[in-house]
């Protein structure tokens, strides 16, 4: 006789109700996994799961390249700050996923403060550029040093990444491993009493 996996569950359930209405926001660099582990944590967790990058193109009716060829990334930019906003605002609770310079514009950061738990999946550089040469859609590294572009970048954001609620390390294990974590995190973060998170 089996027994159903009883702790993962009720780790789940407590979760959910310690988020309540709020939302998971996994921020970090592009390559850092927050697409791929944002599917499984909300499946993990029986939440809706959203893609930031994926409701932009929705509403401007054309991918993310050529939205940086046509209209710049200032445009970008202010779009996807509102995108991120009505999700917050109108679908949450959920997990969002969203792109690697999102969490950078400070009215964004304000919003997920307050109506979600920021998630920063952070990873090592050459972790990130062996992912990202998979994919030939990333517009700010379109550059004649895609690496050298991709560390200076990450050299700014990651003391903005910084600021989010929790860090979990992106490797190369298994995805579920890493959504494990992130339950965990959340389940330390949400649901422990202050007697248990006093020094």
């Amino acid at each position: 006789m089996t027994i159903a996996d009883p702790a993962p569950r009720s780790d789940r359930d407590a979760v959910r109700i310690a988020l309540g209405p709020r939302a998971v926001v996994l921020v970090g660099m592009m390559g850092s996994g927050k697409s791929s582990v944002g599917r499984r944590l909300a499946a993990r967790l029986g939440l809706p799961f959203v893609d930031a990058d994926a409701e932009i193109e929705t509403a401007a009716g054309m991918t993310i390249p050529e939205i940086f060829a046509q209209r710049g990334e200032a445009e970008f930019r202010d779009g996807e700050r509102r995108v991120i906003a009505r999700v917050l605002t109108t679908r949450a609770p959920l997990v969002l996923a969203t792109g690697g310079g999102a969490f950078m514009n400070a009215e964004t950061r304000a919003r997920i403060g307050d109506l979600g738990v920021s998630v920063w999946l952070k990873a090592e550089p050459d972790v990130l550029m062996r992912r990202v040469r998979k994919r030939s859609n990333r517009p700010l590294l379109q550059t004649a040093d895609p690496e050298g572009t991709l560390r200076r970048m990450l050299a700014e954001r990651e003391p903005v990444y910084a600021l989010a609620d929790l860090t979990i390390i992106s490797r190369d294990d298994p995805q579920d491993v890493v959504v494990e974590d992130i339950v965990a995190a959340l389940s330390q973060h949400l649901c422990a009493t202050p007697a248990e998170t006093a020094p």
